[in-house]
């Protein structure tokens, strides 16, 4: 994870240490004494920075929310260029991508309002590319849920590659994987027409 002079504080670590073990295991199957032994700081300790492991939660959800809209104005203000590296992006972002779909699982409002604003950036970026979906809002909800469906099943998908996606090497690789589904057809223009006068 991409740390600044702040992140070297044992709040900082202890918030590291929740955000991974969130991310693995959920919130519920993360306990506190697990995430102090993951920071190398004591329970009290813990509690004396967040108080609850629910206030720690919301403190993740915001940390990773203000790390991803970082990453994302990067990639934007870059032309993203920087994703085309996923190995340098991986230690950075996965983490955070991880943490935020199991908090969304786990019933986060920031998460999903993070997922909201990931579907109105997709629709923005849709129209701004002069891509003519039968139904914008439901084609970006569908392209959102797709990236983050990798997540989500990533034991399945790590076992379908026969490499942990938690990986540099299977991140880009399952990256390389996503990239071709939005960009090779499947089905022809005759097809999609066919069936949409087939819904009607």
């Amino acid at each position: 994870m991409d740390r600044r002079a702040e992140d070297l504080t044992a709040r900082a670590r202890i918030r590291d240490a929740a955000i991974r073990l969130f991310g693995e295991r959920g919130i519920e199957g993360a306990s506190i004494r697990d995430i102090a032994a993951a920071a190398g700081v004591s329970s009290g300790l813990v509690r004396h920075h967040f108080g609850s492991k629910e206030s720690l939660r919301e403190a993740c959800d915001d940390y990773a929310k203000e790390r991803m809209l970082e990453v994302s104005t990067e990639l934007a203000t870059s032309g993203g260029v920087a994703a085309l590296d996923p190995v340098a992006l991986h230690p950075r972002v996965f983490p955070l991508q991880l943490y935020l779909v199991r908090s969304m699982m786990d019933g986060s409002e920031t998460a999903t309002a993070l997922f909201l604003g990931a579907v109105e950036t997709i629709e923005e970026w849709s129209e701004g590319y002069g891509i003519e979906p039968h139904d914008r809002r439901a084609y970006s909800a569908a392209l959102a849920a797709i990236k983050l469906s990798v997540f989500a099943f990533r034991d399945q998908v790590s076992k379908a590659l026969g490499e942990d996606i938690t990986t540099p090497s299977g991140y880009a690789r399952i990256g390389q994987g996503l990239l071709d589904v939005f960009s090779i057809p499947i089905v022809t223009q005759e097809q999609v027409e066919t069936i949409r006068k087939q819904e009607k």
